[in-house]
């Protein structure tokens, strides 16, 4: 886990020339904002976006596009309390789950956004869906990830 992010991390992915280059950034989860910025600065040519492990609650992937930014958090439930959770629900035009907050621990957590966000780059909707469908935890999710796309050396480098 990284010195920098000991509750979670967020980092940058980005293909270019045939190579993927994964980069930390500094994000306390409070603006949706902060991980578009750090995505559009990159100002790569090919594929980027980010992965968010959320204080090891949930992942989130964000990935800005021209006319809208496309997310992806694998526990919508956590937007019951969590405003950060409810900002990403807001922007994949879901609803906050109606349940009692006094009951989120009784709940099975789903994941809610984008399951095609990262197709055109290999992980399809159907190997989200099971991925993101195997309870496990965010960092174990993000290496699983990376690892089907093909950068999860580059991933462990960087928050291992």
């Amino acid at each position: 886990m990284s010195q920098d992010f000991p509750d979670g991390y967020a980092v940058t992915v980005e293909r270019a020339g045939g190579a993927w280059r994964v980069r930390e950034f500094e994000d306390d989860f409070s603006d949706l904002s902060t991980s578009i910025t750090a995505v559009r600065n990159l100002r790569a040519e090919g594929p980027a976006f980010a992965l968010l492990n959320v204080e090891e609650d949930y992942l989130v992937i964000v990935r800005p596009g021209p006319s809208q930014t496309r997310v992806l958090i694998s526990d919508a439930t956590m937007a019951v309390d969590d405003d950060f959770a409810a900002d990403i629900l807001d922007e994949a035009g879901a609803e906050i789950p109606d349940i009692d907050p006094d009951e989120l621990d009784n709940v099975d957590a789903w994941a809610d956004g984008d399951f095609d966000i990262l197709a055109d780059l290999g992980l399809s909707e159907e190997q989200m869906s099971i991925l993101l469908d195997d309870d496990a935890d965010p960092a174990d999710l993000a290496l699983a990830i990376a690892d089907e796309l093909g950068f999860g050396d580059e991933l462990d480098d960087v928050v291992g």
